[in-house]
C-alpha cells in the first residue's frame, strides 16, 4: 500500500534497500510477543538444564547431562534475543564489560560437550558444566547496574 501511495504520488523508490534493514523489516514483532517468547525460550532452558541435572544419576548419563545442560544454557542465552533482537544482543555480549565472561561462557560451552563425547573424562565435564553455571551467572549479573560490584564486596567480607 505504501509503494502504491508513493507511485501515485510521483515518489518511486529508486534507492536499493540494504540486507540489515530488510531483515529488521521482516522480524519485527510486537512486545507481547517478543516477551511471550522469551519466556517460553528461558523457561524451557530452565527445563532442559534440570532434566539434564536429573540425568546425571543414571548410569552413563554424564553424555545427556552435559548435552541438555549446554541445551539449557544456550536456549536461555538465546532468549534475551527475543527481547533486543540477535544484533544488538550480540553486540553487547562482546562489550568490553562483558568480552571476558563471554569468552569464558561459549569456551565452557564447548569444553563440556568434549569432555563428555570425545575425551570421555566424567569429572572434567562436571567442572565444565560448574564453570558454565559461574560464567554464565557472572554475564547475567553484568546487565544489572553495580551487581557486579556487590557480588566482589561481598565475597571479599567474606573471605577476610
Amino acid at each position: 500500500m505504501d509503494k502504491l501511495r508513493r507511485v501515485l504520488s510521483g515518489q518511486e523508490e529508486n534507492e536499493e534497500v540494504g540486507l540489515t534493514s530488510q531483515i529488521l523489516d521482516g522480524s519485527t514483532l510486537s512486545y507481547s510477543t517478543r516477551v511471550k517468547w522469551f519466556v517460553i525460550c528461558f523457561a524451557g532452558g530452565v527445563l532442559c538444564s534440570i532434566m539434564g541435572s536429573a540425568l546425571l544419576f543414571l548410569p552413563g548419563g554424564i553424555k545427556l547431562f552435559a548435552v541438555f545442560y549446554t541445551i539449557g544454557n544456550i536456549a536461555a542465552l538465546s532468549s534475551t534475543c527475543f527481547l533486543m533482537g540477535p544484533f544488538k544482543q550480540l553486540k553487547r555480549m562482546f562489550e568490553p564489560t562483558r568480552l571476558i565472561a563471554t569468552i569464558v561462557m561459549l569456551l565452557c560451552l564447548v569444553l563440556t560437550l568434549c569432555a563428555a563425547f570425545w575425551w570421555k573424562k566424567n569429572l572434567l565435564a562436571i567442572i565444565f558444566c560448574i564453570l558454565q553455571f559461574l560464567a554464565m551467572t557472572w554475564y547475567g549479573i553484568s546487565y544489572i547496574p553495580f551487581a557486579r560490584d556487590a557480588v566482589m564486596k561481598c565475597f571479599t567480607t567474606c573471605l577476610s
